[in-house]
């Protein structure tokens, strides 16, 4: 049974920090490229991030380039989206995404996890 549970998110302030975690289980982790993505309110689901089978080419939205950082452990089947400097706007459910590296049609989502950035 495949799946992808994510763990992490919550209510922070400004300006704070989180890590969201996303653990696959089901089929072979290390074929698939993973990103995370998010849904605010009202807004299409958008690409936060991306980082490829191997673990050596990442991708990110501009909107947040230099704040957040994905990675991931294959040996531990997990991807990390660490986030630094929130603010308001990074509020959503952010999701976690596998896509195949030559398959792009076979593809799994996560549960998705919410974050909220408030005072």
């Amino acid at each position: 049974q495949v799946q992808l549970v994510q763990s992490g998110g919550g209510l922070v302030q400004p300006g704070g920090s989180l890590r969201l975690s996303c653990a696959a289980s089901g089929f072979t982790f290390s074929n698939y490229a993973m990103s995370w993505y998010r849904q605010a309110p009202g807004k299409e689901r958008e690409l936060v991030a991306r980082i490829d089978s191997a673990g050596g080419i990442t991708n990110y939205a501009d909107s947040v380039k230099g704040r957040f950082t994905i990675s991931r452990e294959n040996a531990k089947r997990s991807v990390y989206l660490q986030m630094n400097s929130l603010n308001p706007e990074d509020t959503a459910v952010y999701y976690c995404n596998a896509v195949h590296s030559y398959v792009a049609a076979v593809t799994y989502w996560g549960q998705g996890t919410q974050v909220t950035v408030s005072s």
